[in-house]
């Protein structure tokens, strides 16, 4: 089979992810070691027993989703040295998950780029009041309609029946009212920090551009999806553009896993907790099977199935 990797993004996390896999594993062990030592912060110690609060700051979750996804992936490779996948992508943050597995960026490098860009993100995010807005049962017209008349940003096009609006948090409640009239299902505003994917991340997009133009980078071995064109990048200065384009634009979630599929993946296996990317490929192509991995007891169950 044509096994794709796909890797979370913020919201996935939880307190005491990963502790099962380094206490199972040396090598994950020494993953978050040199989490630890490199980001200076009592990070591992934050993953695996919190607070919740501390764990939920964007500077926190995003390096904690992009570690969680590559132990989960370190231990996916001992356990099946012969798997291969043929190609891979991550919801947001978790693209450059997806690089690092695919090997544009060396774990070092992602983790510092990830780190940065989860801070940067947090800083934009206390300076300015911006919010998200779900839009149940909407149509790509009927967002970009509601978009377009509030001042908002579509944020997210995640699955079918399911895009996220972002922008200004005073112009969420004309929104919904907007959003009535245009006949969209629900509306419902997201408890998040700030507009991710918005205009108002601008001041995060600017200062982690010079970051990831100078990062050490390759060509990754297998074909990685962009979350802002949906397709796969052709050269290494296409990568740094559209992870830089990413901070404040549309992530094409549904996009990316329409191409995939356009291109042979037959199988998708989400590294990840949660369970929500493969709850999103089920309403995408119910036909192509997702298998879900977030912890060390469900990957061992997956084992068997994965070739």
């Amino acid at each position: 089979m044509n096994t794709a990797l796909i890797f979370s993004g913020q919201g996935a996390q939880h307190v005491g992810m990963g502790k099962d896999l380094a206490d199972a594993d040396s090598s994950v062990h020494d993953l978050y070691q040199e989490a630890d030592q490199l980001l200076q912060n009592n990070f591992s110690q934050v993953c695996f027993a919190g607070p919740e609060e501390k764990l939920t700051e964007t500077s926190y979750c995003q390096p904690a989703l992009f570690v969680h996804g590559l132990a989960l992936f370190k231990i996916l490779q001992k356990e099946k040295p012969d798997f291969r996948f043929s190609s891979a992508a991550g919801l947001s943050l978790g693209e450059f998950t997806a690089h690092t597995a695919a090997g544009t960026f060396s774990f070092a490098q992602g983790l510092q780029l990830v780190a940065e860009r989860g801070r940067l993100m947090q800083e934009a995010c206390s300076s300015s009041a911006g919010g998200m807005l779900t839009l149940i049962g909407a149509t790509t017209e009927q967002a970009c309609a509601l978009a377009e008349k509030s001042g908002l940003q579509v944020a997210n096009f995640n699955c079918p029946g399911q895009i996220v609006l972002s922008g200004s948090k005073v112009l969420i409640p004309a929104a919904i009212e907007i959003g009535k009239e245009l006949g969209i299902k629900r509306t419902i505003p997201l408890n998040v920090a700030g507009a991710y994917h918005s205009a108002l991340m601008k001041p995060a997009q600017d200062a982690l551009a010079p970051l990831i133009m100078a990062a050490d980078l390759a060509m990754p071995q297998v074909p990685v999806y962009s979350n802002v064109t949906g397709q796969p990048n052709a050269s290494t200065s296409e990568i740094r553009q559209n992870l830089i384009a990413q901070v404040t634009g549309s992530v094409r979630w549904e996009h990316c896993i329409q191409r995939m599929i356009a291109a042979g993946t037959t199988r998708f296996l989400e590294l990840g907790p949660g369970k929500i990317l493969a709850g999103m490929c089920k309403r995408i192509n119910k036909d192509i099977p997702c298998l879900s991995a977030g912890n060390l007891e469900e990957l061992k169950g997956l084992l068997h199935e994965i070739n």
